[in-house]
């Protein structure tokens, strides 16, 4: 049993502490800094092709300055074309230089909610690789033709000068499409971006109802972030994923699709980003069953979905706490070589058979090194990487991953410790997350916070809805600990 939380608890310095345990280099080099600073005083040249004029926007989190990727659409005859610019970062961030090594090694911004570890220092991710706006920046662009049905018809990808018109929010734009708010002034300022958003938001929606009838599964969780003030937590509050935050979803999974298919048709040993075959399919069936409905024996993604679709409509309320339960039960995603021509290994979840991570390079160093790979290909140049350097690098990216999701969830149940240090004793509706021999785990209602069962966790499985009493918490170590009730 843990304590109440000592007054003026320093989670930014746990957070800094937790990162150092799990192997992250949370500082940058001076040799980093000093790169930045060349790269200030010599900055690579722009590509020659020139797409600047077209109505490119960003939409990100409010606190976002990493900006990745940009979008822009286009009505074609029986269809859409678009194009989604990645920022060049590979272009800034030499293979082996001081950056690139240290962003080998983490392979991940870790993104903690009182504190960001950003993978490559502010003066590249915050300005000379992100899409700024109103700057001028190079990016590899993936254009796609999309028809009236949601299907890629044709794909292209090069390197271009592109500039930002308009750096949105989800939270701003999802509003205001979803009619709850104003349109936002960076939209009113550029003439003909309300046209462009509705045009982007039309087609999200084409190609959303495309993947979900070849069986991609939709869920809906319920995430929290604390609300901070002078480096104390005052709130946990709930992140609302939008209809601008579906937009974006939908037009990175096309764009990473058409990159992983471009490096495979022609051959090129790649970094996949697989999520196997569940193998706790019969717990899912189990589950689905308690709810009335049947699932095959053997998993499928099609059936899976319609399952989803079908708990949605009927217990809205309840189907975030469904959606975690078979998220759980799916297993996390990881990184895979592929070796080249060879079939890929396919994301369940999804319903893909070829995708990668291209789109973020400033934040996930897979995307990373996509982007050499796919320069290379358009340079005509051999692959920089060797299968046997894939496979490892795809392996640590994977552990490294899972590391950064154990660190933004101590951070996270740090925050809500602190939070909750003065609710000890109070029961709580909750559900259960995990259910292994190293602990029993629930995720309460209200606030939406996981932590271990401690007592009375006996016959508690995944899926299951309980009543807890919280009997201690204790920041430092992330833990909040509850007691199974009856």
């Amino acid at each position: 049993m843990h304590g109440h939380p000592p007054h003026g608890f320093d989670l930014r310095a746990l957070a800094f502490q937790i990162m150092c345990d799990a192997g992250f280099a949370p500082d940058f080099s001076p040799g980093d800094e000093s790169q930045v600073e060349q790269l200030r005083r010599d900055p690579p040249a722009l590509p020659e092709k020139d797409l600047r004029d077209r109505l490119w926007s960003s939409i990100d989190n409010d606190d976002s300055q990493d900006l990745d990727q940009i979008e822009v659409v286009e009505e074609l005859p029986g269809g859409m074309r678009v194009m989604v610019g990645v920022a060049d970062v590979d272009a800034c961030v030499p293979a082996g230089s001081s950056v690139d090594r240290r962003a080998a090694q983490n392979t991940t911004s870790v993104y903690t909610g009182v504190r960001t570890f950003p993978m490559l220092p502010d003066g590249l991710s915050f300005d000379l690789t992100s899409l700024v706006q109103d700057e001028d920046r190079a990016a590899v662009v993936i254009d796609m033709e999309i028809d009236s049905d949601g299907g890629v018809a044709k794909s292209d990808i090069y390197r271009a000068v592109v500039r930002n018109h308009a750096k949105l929010t989800y939270r701003a734009v999802g509003a205001w499409l979803q009619g709850d708010g104003p349109m936002p002034d960076a939209i009113r300022a550029v003439p003909g971006m309300e046209r462009q958003l509705r045009m982007q938001d039309r087609l999200a929606h084409v190609l959303s109802a495309r993947r979900e009838r070849e069986g991609m599964l939709q869920f809906e969780s319920i995430e929290t972030r604390p609300v901070m003030h002078d480096a104390r937590v005052v709130d946990l509050e709930a992140v609302d994923k939008t209809r601008a935050n579906a937009i974006i979803e939908n037009l990175m999974i096309a764009a990473n699709t058409s990159m992983a298919t471009t490096l495979q048709e022609r051959g090129i040993p790649m970094i996949e980003r697989v999520v196997r075959i569940p193998e706790r399919w019969p717990r899912i069936v189990e589950i689905a069953s308690r709810l009335g409905a049947q699932l095959p024996g053997e998993p499928d993604a099609g059936a899976l979905s319609a399952f989803l679709a079908e708990r949605r409509r009927l217990d809205p309320e309840r189907f975030p706490d469904l959606s975690l339960s078979i998220v759980k039960l799916l297993g996390a995603g990881e990184y895979d070589l592929n070796e080249g021509g060879e079939r890929p290994l396919g994301h369940f979840g999804l319903a893909l058979y070829r995708y990668t991570h291209s789109t973020a390079p400033n934040r996930r160093y897979p995307d990373m090194i996509i982007q050499r790979l796919v320069k290379a290909v358009i340079a005509g140049k051999r692959s920089p990487y060797t299968p046997d350097e894939l496979r490892d690098i795809a392996a640590h990216c994977t552990e490294r991953e899972s590391a950064a999701r154990k660190v933004e969830r101590t951070i996270r149940k740090a925050a809500a410790a602190v939070w909750l240090g003065d609710r000890v004793g109070q029961v709580f509706d909750g559900i259960v997350t995990g259910a292994k021999s190293s602990g029993t785990y629930v995720r309460i209602l209200k606030p939406p916070v996981e932590g271990r069962v401690v007592r009375g966790e006996a016959g508690m499985d995944v899926g299951d809805r309980v009543r807890v009493r919280l009997i201690g918490t204790d920041p430092r170590r992330g833990f909040i600990d509850f007691q199974g009730i009856g």
